[in-house]
């Protein structure tokens, strides 16, 4: 083999703290890589199941968490990353062909009846192994995804279970990659300066610059976030904005081959089906078995609570607004969805003097990503070091060192900060390398990356954010510090690998420094004059940080309830989708009903992503970050000693304890939605 044929996933890197080379990573490379992983996964647990010694904690549990499977989560961390920011059509191709490949390498494992003899045996005498708290928490997480995947049916229901979770895995790959194309398809190209009515002159801008790029004369905005959202919010011409939000709420939902009705209905029968067949009533109880809410009834309780105290306000705000609306046009205007940002925006600003354009110039992205580190740095004492050496997948991305207070090296921190095509929507943190120990020859050390779909710079200006971008930066970074700080033994339980209702904990908890004046003053620098942000605009961004709060409540209320109701269901559902997905959270809507729109056929977090039935999680953790950020503003924002304290107890130790105890041993009592109400200005 030359060197140019040489495939850098099958060597050790190279390259500075070996990251991996993605100056050298190529499509090709990845397929015959997975190949060899899953051979070599398949050698390594024939080796833990011929050991001729009678099964032990080490020489089972330790051997398949540490020393199985190493290749394969390595091209893992490195392929599922570039599919999700830079996808091609060859990329989503092949990950039609691996999914299938690691379905089936995952059923091998889990329902190999010798591998889970030996692990069962280790269980039923662990009250005699005297173990750690982290170890005895590996045994039972081992042996309980051992039960919930498989490992106790029969022949022939291992076998519908091999079949029922390839076919899911393609499904939400494929309910993934319909919405990418379907999004990107669509343009909105304005070519009349009237049509442009209500729009900055940032905005004009960027779209021009759009439209440019694909050699096209005029304005260009599409369905990617920073230009979605900035066109509803200030675009004065109503029918242009019904155009756009009937088009994003119709995403998956055309009857083309983009459409995601039938795989939807084809994914929440598969879960259910395959829930029922470990033995429970529904795919919720199913998902919900390790989480803090436990079961349906405790995440209903929640937001139902939620919804109680919320939507009264949700309702006095959708009416102050109409009626805002209604001065503004003739006095019978119903106030709808594509309305919703538009009003609310201007009357934000008549209110409290007070806009996203107003913000922008102190929000340029490179000052604001200083001044997050430089939060990171006060709290923890950390240090982020730049470093060009390190490959990248896309001249976008940077790479940073991150150095622990006493000098130590903590991890690479990656950042992906706008929209391009083939990247996916939202924002996300994930791992390219997690943290371990016990690997003789390496540090261990994390390998984190954000990603985000930000305000692009233009040829006249630098990426200037939105007041809800740079909270989206905080939330990013919040996941990232989760892994930085990551300090256990197994990858399974480290970082935020944790329970789906506790991992939005420290992610929520950084937005909180944004409605502080001590940070704005900080983090807000014009980036023409090098000017702090005036302190009267600072109060304002405070007072206005309440503003519509019960609506963004209830939305996010409505989302949990949809989910829930998808995976509450017991019998195959074959139904009309729109009329679901309408009495489903019928209790939390607040605007008018629009036909045809449909969230369901878009809902990615819960159809192509990890949240199932676990959507409320948003909110759960909610109710935990304000009830910790109390502890915070109690002792002062900055205060060292809680950050240590919340370091210790929640960001470094992962999924090691349960996280009910971990975040006693912080808060030292248990959380209540109080603190929620007060910040909200509910109570």
């Amino acid at each position: 083999m030359t060197q140019a044929d040489k495939n850098p996933l099958l060597e050790e890197y190279q390259t500075p703290f070996r990251t991996p080379p993605f100056d050298k990573i190529k499509t090709e490379h990845y397929e015959p890589t997975y190949d060899e992983a899953i051979r070599q996964l398949h050698n390594e647990i024939d080796d833990i199941v011929k050991n001729e010694e009678p099964p032990s904690f080490q020489n089972t549990i330790v051997a398949l968490e540490q020393y199985c499977g190493i290749l394969l989560r390595k091209v893992n961390d490195v392929f599922f990353n570039v599919l999700n920011a830079e996808a091609s059509d060859e990329m989503m191709e092949l990950s039609h062909r691996i999914s299938p490949k690691l379905s089936e390498s995952s059923n091998d494992i889990y329902l190999n009846e010798s591998l889970f003899a030996r692990i069962k045996a280790v269980y039923e005498k662990k009250e005699k192994l005297n173990l750690s708290v982290e170890d005895a928490r590996l045994l039972t997480e081992t042996y309980d995804s051992f039960k919930v995947q498989g490992a106790e049916l029969t022949p022939g229901d291992k076998k519908k279970y091999r079949r029922l979770t390839t076919d899911l895995n393609l499904l939400m790959l494929k309910f993934e990659h319909n919405i990418l194309k379907d999004k990107s398809r669509f343009e909105l190209l304005l070519t009349n300066e009237e049509e442009l009515a209500g729009l900055p002159g940032r905005v004009c801008e960027a779209a021009a610059t759009q439209a440019e790029d694909k050699r096209k004369k005029g304005w260009l905005f599409d369905l990617s976030t920073p230009s979605y959202t900035t066109f509803m919010r200030y675009s004065g011409i109503r029918e242009l904005r019904e155009k756009m939000y009937r088009e994003y709420m119709s995403t998956g939902n055309k009857g083309d081959e983009f459409d995601n009705k039938d795989i939807l209905r084809q994914i929440v029968n598969i879960r259910l089906e395959l829930a029922q067949l470990i033995g429970y009533k529904n795919y919720a109880e199913y998902a919900l078995r390790h989480t803090m809410a436990k079961n349906p009834e405790n995440v209903y309780a929640l937001l139902y609570r939620l919804l109680e105290a919320f939507k009264p306000v949700a309702i006095d705000e959708y009416h102050t607004l109409e009626d805002f609306a209604r001065s503004l046009e003739k006095p019978d205007f119903l106030l709808m969805p594509w309305d919703w940002s538009y009003y609310s925006e201007k009357l934000k600003d008549i209110r409290f003097h007070v806009n996203d354009e107003m913000t922008r110039p102190y929000f340029e992205l490179e000052n604001v990503k200083k001044a997050v580190f430089g939060l990171a740095t006060q709290l923890y004492g950390i240090t982020f070091k730049p470093n060009e050496d390190i490959p990248t997948y896309h001249p976008d991305v940077d790479a940073y060192e991150v150095y622990d207070k006493n000098g130590a090296f903590l991890a690479i921190l990656y950042t992906d900060f706008h929209p391009r095509k083939g990247k996916q929507s939202g924002a996300w943190m994930n791992n390219i390398k997690p943290q371990f120990k016990g690997f003789e020859g390496d540090d261990g050390r994390p390998q984190v990356i954000i990603v985000m779909n930000f305000t692009p710079p233009t040829r006249n200006q630098p990426s200037l954010l939105s007041y809800d971008e740079v909270r989206t930066l905080l939330h990013e970074f919040g996941h990232a510090l989760h892994g930085i700080f990551s300090d256990g033994t197994y990858v399974v339980l480290n970082g935020t690998n944790v329970y789906r209702d506790f991992v939005e904990l420290p992610s929520q908890l950084m937005e909180n420094w944004l409605r502080e004046k001590e940070f704005l003053d900080r983090i807000a620098i014009h980036y023409q004059t090098g000017e702090k942000i005036p302190q009267e605009l600072v109060q304002r961004l405070v007072d206005a940080s309440n503003f519509n709060a019960g609506y963004s409540c209830c939305r996010q209320l409505s989302f949990g309830l949809l989910d829930m109701a998808w995976h509450m269901i017991d019998a195959p559902f074959e139904g009309d989708l729109a009329g679901f997905e309408q009495k489903a959270w019928e209790h939390a809507i607040i605007l008018p009903k629009v036909e045809g729109a449909l969230m369901s056929t878009n809902f990615e977090h819960i159809f192509s992503g990890e949240y199932a039935a676990g959507y409320y999680g948003y909110k759960w953790a909610e109710v935990l970050e304000a009830d910790a950020f109390s502890v915070f503003r109690a002792a002062g924002i900055f205060n060292k000693e809680v950050a240590q304290n919340f370091r210790d107890h929640i960001l470094s130790k992962g999924g090691t304890e349960d996280p009910g105890v971990l975040y006693m041993r912080f808060r030292g009592q248990e959380p209540t939605i109080d603190a929620l109400l007060i910040k909200n200005g509910i109570k």
